[in-house]
């Protein structure tokens, strides 16, 4: 039985098929998750999509940016309107509101509120993280008195798209359905590659990594690659719960605004991806530089006002460089934005990417056939984040050297853990590993390994550029013995 075949059977309301009729609506839809939930809502269980269907709801529901003059009029005539949306919330303590902005309209929240029935309803969807998606419905309350301004686009409704049950412990007992290298399979086309496309395993497995800050918290990588292979896509696009941002950065936006109290993207995702870092500017270099030390050290942002704000989210360098210096024995960081040639804040970033063992996108990488519906796969991997066991798991599982670098320590373990959720999501304790000895062989080769090796890279491009790092060597992290 093919591994599409087994999907089928194992995660029956989870799977959509996916053609290249499919891969044509990334300009109407180029969020994955989304055009997966669409494709589940207008797909028989033959996998036949009515196109025609789709396209119209898409019309209807999720109209381009530039009608959103056209909406409001609308909503000034009286109408409700209904859309699919990105919502971000936020409760003003002082006027005892809740308002929304659409970020994809470029709607902010003081043009907005949510009614309290509306909020009641659905708090506990919209309070799971501060962007949502979802279906809505807006209606329009005129100013309370012609000669003031109060006048505002209110939320009627709200609904979570998510049609199915998110299951975690039902996600990983599937896994022991399957071999390794069908799983393999199974992830890369829930990230919409065909498996058959890639020309041997280390481009699969150099893809895959790119999902460790997807299931790791306070992960923090840096990927230099070709253009061509898909960076932004996957890291703007394939899941609700994290972005990618241009690289014109200040502290304010990136972490907190403290003129209008907004936080950034920082605390509102699961990772932020800064595109194009070979090319991008800072406004204020000191001040971001003292930012990001903080934060990718401890995950904490301490603003001027004296608060300390924690988060989660980790963060990813994305850049583009000639194939030429393609060589992590070769000086690379150099191509990074000025904010960042600095040894002691790039030590902070856990591991590399080597992303040109990723191929450029072409046909036959486009997926063909039955695969776990995007939306359904990121929101599984959102839930990998919170779930401890796999530290704990790791934490048994590797021996530390003695005098050991810290954050080597801390870089490895946070990595192979990621590896672990990805690739071992069945394991639930250190003796499934220790007393299995095709498993223990896995987790050192499959988990480990490149988890070392992620980070040596980071530590041979330090000793490039600063002394101080020259023969330091990573330690010998090593699996212990069952």
């Amino acid at each position: 039985m093919s591994h599409r075949d087994k999907l089928r059977d194992y995660f029956n309301e989870m799977v959509v098929f996916k053609d290249n009729r499919h891969n044509n609506l990334k300009d109407l839809l180029p969020q994955s998750f989304l055009r997966d939930w669409l494709l589940k809502k207008f797909q028989n269980e033959d996998g036949n999509t009515d196109m025609e269907g789709l396209h119209e709801f898409v019309q209807r529901f999720k109209p381009p940016k530039d009608d959103w003059e056209l909406i409001k009029a609308r909503l000034r005539d009286g109408e409700s309107v209904k859309l699919l949306a990105k919502v971000d919330i936020e409760v003003n303590l002082k006027s005892n509101t809740v308002a929304f902005s659409l970020p994809d309209y470029n709607v902010g929240t003081n043009e907005t509120e949510i009614e309290p029935h509306a909020w009641e309803q659905s708090r506990d969807e919209l309070v799971r993280s501060d962007v949502q998606w979802g279906q809505i419905e807006l209606v329009y309350r005129e100013p309370s008195d012609p000669r003031k301004r109060d006048g505002k686009i209110m939320m009627r409704r709200f609904m979570n798209f998510c049609p199915y049950t998110l299951d975690l412990e039902y996600y990983k007992d599937m896994r022991s359905e399957f071999t390794l290298d069908e799983w393999i399979d199974v992830i890369l086309e829930a990230m919409d590659y065909n498996a058959t496309g890639y020309t041997d395993s280390v481009q699969k497995y150099t893809t895959l990594s790119r999902l460790l800050i997807f299931v790791q918290n306070n992960l923090n990588m840096i990927e230099l690659a070709p253009k061509g292979t898909g960076k932004s896509y996957m890291f703007g696009n394939l899941s609700k719960y994290g972005c990618c941002i241009a690289t014109k950065m200040s502290r304010a936006a990136l972490f907190y605004n403290l003129a209008s109290h907004k936080e950034g993207p920082i605390f509102r995702n699961d990772f932020v991806a800064i595109d194009e870092v070979q090319t991008g500017t800072v406004n204020d270099m000191a001040e971001m530089r003292t930012a990001l030390k903080t934060y990718l050290e401890d995950g904490v942002f301490k603003a001027t006002d004296g608060s300390v704000k924690p988060s989660k989210a980790g963060m990813i360098l994305l850049g583009n460089i000639p194939v030429d210096s393609m060589d992590s024995n070769a000086p690379m960081f150099d191509y990074l934005q000025e904010v960042f040639h600095e040894s002691a804040l790039l030590d902070r970033f856990k591991g590399f990417i080597e992303g040109w063992h990723i191929p450029r996108v072409h046909e036959d990488l486009k997926m063909n056939g039955w695969a776990l519906n995007t939306e359904y796969f990121s929101s599984i991997l959102h839930m990998l984040r919170s779930d401890p066991s796999y530290d704990r798991i790791v934490d048994e599982l590797i021996e530390i050297p003695d005098r050991a670098d810290t954050r080597d320590t801390t870089a490895v373990k946070g990595m192979c853990s990621a590896w672990l959720k990805l690739l071992f999501p069945q394991v639930r304790c250190a003796d499934d590993i220790l007393y299995n000895p095709d498993l223990y062989y896995q987790f050192k080769d499959k988990c480990l390994r490149p988890a070392k090796e992620a980070r040596a890279i980071i530590r041979r491009q330090l000793a490039l550029m600063d002394r101080e790092y020259a023969n330091k060597p990573l330690p010998d992290y090593r699996v212990v013995k069952p």
